[in-house]
């Protein structure tokens, strides 16, 4: 009896384990910030989400970036990214970015990536 019961909880075991370390993301993909430079040398175009709070993304964003402040923006996402786009959103450190893919692959959205790491880990160039 115990070991079905073992044998049952493997798969739920497996699932918190890739929830806790990042590996399972909800259907988005989350890149590095060298993936997502390399992508865009590639041609890639992206509608790029900058999450954070508007005095960090005045003091520095990723060229093309729009800001749509994390607080209030789970309404605002859905009505005003096309699914048609890849959006990739940028926030921290990654668990805002995390929250709303979700929320976009829930309605409809198919090409959402997060940024790894957030702003405290891309390396590339910034605006202001």
């Amino acid at each position: 009896m115990q070991k079905k019961i073992l044998i049952a909880t493997i798969p739920l075991i497996v699932f918190l384990l890739m929830a806790a370390t990042g590996s399972y993301a909800a259907g988005h993909k989350k890149i590095t910030s060298n993936e997502f430079l390399n992508m865009r040398a590639d041609g890639a175009a992206f509608t790029i989400v900058d999450v954070r709070e508007v005095e960090l993304y005045e003091a520095g964003h990723i060229p093309g970036a729009i800001n749509i402040p994390y607080y209030g923006s789970h309404e605002r996402v859905v009505k005003e990214l096309s699914p048609k786009d890849n959006i990739l959103f940028v926030c921290h450190g990654g668990p805002m970015g995390d929250d709303l893919s979700a929320l976009l692959l829930e309605n409809g959205f198919k090409k959402v990536y997060n940024l790894r790491g957030g702003m405290r880990r891309y390396k590339g160039p910034l605006e202001k």
